[in-house]
């Protein structure tokens, strides 16, 4: 079965501490709380110096689709989210401060609860078309920049715009074809 979520059609929620914004964009099993996810997959938008919310048992990984950059402070630890450096995976809970680096800038959000399943995301430029290699049983595509790309299957045909999602849990072979698309491809591994 696959799913196409539009972005268009989703609002995001502004912080507690004014920092920012999240737009969810799925999150599993359907409807479930912070405290009951499995998995959870957002955009994030970060416009002011703050703290990370804490996530407990949560492992996180975060990539920048949009703006110049974000210093992330992990105590004595520093990382420069930035177009060059533009992935980044850590505990959710690990106390992390960011910086905002001029503009504010927006954030591709993959997580998963330790114990019950993990990720793997990756950043994959298309241009032309080329051949979706699946490595588990729920993958998620985000069109990260581009104005469009399509993936298809022998049954099926989505057509999708920037920032919208696909999740594909059907056991085919897939195609994505765009003139030039940044995507970030999360799969989700059950334990």
């Amino acid at each position: 079965m696959t799913q196409l979520i539009q972005y268009a059609n989703l609002r995001p929620a502004p912080w507690k501490n004014g920092g920012g914004s999240t737009t969810e964009i799925t999150v599993f099993p359907a409807g479930a709380s912070f405290d009951a996810f499995d998995w959870r997959i957002s955009l994030a938008t970060i416009a002011q110096d703050g703290p990370f919310s804490s996530f407990p048992g949560i492992d996180r990984s975060l990539a920048l689709v949009a703006g110049d950059g974000v210093l992330l402070d992990f105590g004595d630890e520093r990382f420069v989210l930035s177009p060059s450096e533009p992935l980044i995976e850590f505990a959710g809970e690990d106390a992390v401060h960011a910086t905002v680096s001029g503009q504010q800038t927006t954030d591709f959000n993959v997580m998963t609860r330790r114990g019950v399943c993990r990720h793997r995301l990756e950043l994959r430029v298309v241009r032309g078309t080329e051949a979706l290699k699946r490595r588990s049983g729920t993958t998620l595509l985000f069109l990260a920049d581009g104005e469009s790309l399509t993936l298809s299957s022998a049954r099926e045909r989505i057509a999708m715009v920037r920032y919208d999602t696909v999740i594909i849990e059907a056991e085919e072979d897939w195609t994505l074809e765009a003139q030039q698309a940044t995507v970030m491809v999360a799969d989700i591994i059950r334990n």
